[in-house]
């Protein structure tokens, strides 16, 4: 699987709509509201790298009111619930 962590400018007065319709794509498994010079933060997980062009140029930017992308492609992923469960491989509980 492929992670990317999107970067996104939007009009600032549709934040909320615009956060909700990028939330409802495939392939976007969580999008953030924050501070700082992007206003959206979303993580787009798909099969092959082709899938990014779709989804990322090819929905969310055109989406009404993203101003501009800023795509991160993760070369792997490190999560605390990953670790958690390799540890637990082949424990009993």
């Amino acid at each position: 699987m492929i992670t990317a962590i999107v970067l996104i400018k939007t009009s600032v007065d549709r934040i909320p709509e615009i956060a909700e319709a990028i939330a409802a794509l495939d392939s976007v498994s969580e999008v953030f509201s924050v501070t700082g010079t992007y206003d959206l933060v979303a993580m787009v997980r798909v099969p092959r790298h082709e899938n990014l062009a779709d989804i990322i140029p090819g929905r969310i930017s055109k989406i009404p009111g993203v101003v501009a992308t800023d795509t991160h492609v993760a070369f792997r992923t490190y999560s605390q619930h990953d670790l958690e469960a390799a540890f637990a491989i082949g424990l009993d509980t």
